[in-house]
């Protein structure tokens, strides 16, 4: 939960200007995509991107389409080979990679056997919920839904001890909610009125599937509605949720019943297969309320809840009528969707999220060359000295609090392209009997793998990405930055590309994860991934001044209708992209000591052209329905302001195009925001 994510053959020259992917040559920056009627300082975004937005709408499947959906769709056409090939071998060894992932996606293609089955796999899950008759069987039942990945009510999950990093426990976080943040069951708004309607009547259209009586089911779910109302009411918020220390309140098993008074945690830690002495609490009033409603609330109402959360958790992986209700709530209501994916490539993304690294090895022997990985470790190289030189030139930081930072700079692991070591998957069960069943199967063994970890040492090559992702992350409890390959690749990174393309979006995206290690919540962990404070309150106060500063610039965008970006929830990104953006800026210029000063290509300074690969690596076309979700709930800014924001605060972006007062992304000397 508190991992800090980025998001979503060549023609080799002197004067790289193209790649050639199959059959598609791809420019390094292709001029065809700009809106050269914005002038750079008015809209840089929309001056590089303008053309290719007009030209690319979202795809009525799709929520958001851009840079990062473009790569994620090359990857999925080679995944798509890779499954289907090894879905046809019925002779792969049992066990094997080929086998899981061939009989993984061939179960989720059988819709004849999905549509015979029905409602059938869920037979016995259904039979445990009505068995339930006291408190104790609720727990009971809880535990179970836990095991199997669910979130039902609360979340438990094993990560690292935030503030001992060296061990793994137990954390227990606030979850059991179906819409997507607390305000749509609160807002007074009609929007969210409408919303809720939809909801309660989506709910009883999911109860009625799985076999309740039309008045029964409506009844039904107005008691989930009830339940989730109550538990939104006890929960944070996601500006809340980014303080860590606010979030970590560890407690004995003991300590934890008496905040939960009734709760039978020795009767849910031994239905998990649990036993431990110690667990975190993340928000120990959402658990408390909890227990008072488990004992408030009649289990009738609790079992119509559990119900609801089943369906709703193996609803993607179920038949037509399940899918098509589920979708029309959370694809069309929700996300302003109108037509679902391909079949092909649902069923690859449920595949890639269960076993990913069990595909990904697959993946990697195909489509990735160790040479690319060495160009990236040596961008990762200069991105470090640079940030090094940076920490040393801050004029607001004691020497004290630079030599803590430069300390945990150096000690940052990075982890490129895909594991070292490949999980160990050989005990889980994958077969072409059930597609849902395998879905819950490896959610069993993931929960299982984790419990088993608790009390042995904590496994630093662990990746919580699979290769394939198009995306990056830093983990402040492991101190590392992890790029998988699937990242590495046109338009963010190419081997053979000129370096102030590669820099300006690869090199901005590894400065972006390094810098996260710096931004408002992962600057509370030291270099041993510890939540430790090594600031001096001087230095943090001036820090958290800056990061004021950026709030309320962000604080300023209207994306869409009056809904402004939210400064505050967007701020670790915010500071990610600034400190990373000018750290590949420097780490760039680095890299040019003792070579010839660049020539211009397409017309553009080797400085522009940097500018501009960040620019057209967050092009990004957003359904105006999900765009209004992604505002509330998601840390990241919308492409725009991922790229107005951090420019207009960099005096090397003004200098390259000779931006002037006037013109709307100017700032002045004074005016400019700098923190890394």
């Amino acid at each position: 939960m508190k991992k800090a994510l980025l998001y979503p053959t060549l023609i080799a020259t002197a004067g790289l200007v193209s790649w050639t992917l199959g059959d598609a040559i791809i420019k390094a920056i292709d001029t065809g995509n700009f809106d050269t009627s914005t002038k750079p300082g008015d809209n840089f975004y929309q001056y590089v991107n303008g053309s290719w937005l007009k030209n690319n709408p979202v795809p009525s499947s799709e929520r958001v389409w851009g840079s990062f959906s473009e790569v994620a769709d090359r990857n999925n056409k080679n995944l798509r080979a890779i499954a289907e090939e090894a879905s046809t071998d019925l002779k792969a060894e049992k066990g094997s990679c080929r086998q899981k992932v061939g009989d993984f996606f061939a179960s989720g293609m059988d819709t004849l056997q999905l549509e015979k089955a029905g409602i059938a796999p869920l037979k016995e899950e259904l039979t445990l919920i009505n068995k339930i008759k006291t408190t104790d069987d609720l727990v009971k039942a809880l535990a179970h839904h836990h095991s199997m990945g669910m979130g039902t009510l609360f979340g438990p999950f094993v990560d690292q001890d935030d503030k001992n990093s060296s061990s793994l426990i137990i954390k227990f976080y606030q979850n059991g909610l179906g819409l997507p943040e607390k305000n749509y069951y609160l807002s007074e708004k009609p929007e969210q009125k409408t919303v809720r309607e939809a909801y309660v009547k989506h709910v009883q259209n999911m109860l009625q599937l799985l076999g309740n009586k039309p008045e029964e089911a409506a009844v039904q779910a107005k008691a989930v509605m009830n339940i989730e109302t109550e538990l939104a009411k006890a929960s944070r918020t996601r500006v809340e949720l980014r303080d860590p220390e606010k979030n970590y309140n560890k407690k004995t098993i003991k300590e934890l019943s008496d905040i939960t008074p009734g709760f039978n945690w020795s009767l849910y830690m031994g239905s998990m297969g649990a036993t431990v002495k110690e667990v975190i609490v993340g928000q120990p009033e959402f658990m408390t309320r909890s227990a008072e409603l488990i004992k408030s609330i009649p289990i009738a109402d609790w079992k119509a809840y559990l119900q609801w959360n089943l369906i709703h958790e193996v609803a993607p992986y179920m038949h037509k009528a399940v899918v098509t209700e589920n979708f029309s709530f959370y694809g069309t209501t929700l996300s302003g969707i109108t037509m679902q994916k391909p079949r092909w490539k649902k069923v690859l993304e449920t595949v890639d999220q269960n076993i990913g690294q069990v595909m990904g090895q697959l993946f990697v022997e195909k489509h990735f060359s160790p040479e690319a990985k060495k160009k990236v470790n040596e961008m990762v190289d200069n991105l470090v000295a640079a940030y090094k030189e940076r920490i040393l030139s801050r004029d607001w930081m004691s020497p004290e609090t630079k030599k803590q930072a430069v300390i945990k700079l150096e000690a940052i692991v990075r982890k490129l392209a895909y594991p070292d070591k490949w999980r160990d998957h050989s005990g889980l069960l994958i077969s072409r009997d059930s597609y849902v069943m395998n879905v819950l199967n490896a959610n069993k063994y993931e929960i299982k793998r984790r419990l088993n970890g608790l009390g042995k040492p904590v496994d630093r090559t662990e990746w919580a990405m699979t290769p394939s992702t198009v995306n990056a992350y830093y983990n402040p409890s492991m101190n590392e930055i992890v790029f998988p390959a699937g990242i590495m690749q046109p338009p963010f990174f190419n081997k053979d590309a000129d370096d102030a393309v590669n820099y300006g979006c690869m090199g901005a995206v590894i400065g972006h994860e390094l810098t996260h290690g710096f931004d408002d919540s992962g600057s509370q962990y030291d270099a041993d991934g510890n939540l430790k404070d090594w600031w001096t309150p001087e230095d943090k106060e001036k820090f958290m001044v800056k990061a004021g500063n950026l709030i309320k610039q962000f604080d300023g965008y209207v994306a869409i209708d009056s809904m402004h970006v939210m400064g505050a929830l967007t701020i670790g990104e915010n500071i990610a992209d600034l400190g990373g953006l000018t750290l590949a800026y420097y780490a760039y210029k680095k890299s040019l000591v003792g070579k010839p000063v660049p020539t211009k290509i397409d017309g553009f300074t080797a400085e522009q052209r940097f500018f501009i690969s960040w620019a057209q690596g967050w092009r990004t076309n957003f359904q105006p329905a999900f765009l209004k979700q992604y505002l509330v709930t998601n840390p990241h800014s919308p492409g725009m302001y991922r790229v107005l924001g951090p420019l207009s605060n960099m005096k090397e972006f003004h200098e390259a195009f000779g931006i002037k007062a006037g013109e709307k992304m100017h700032k002045g000397d004074g005016e400019r925001i700098e923190i890394w």
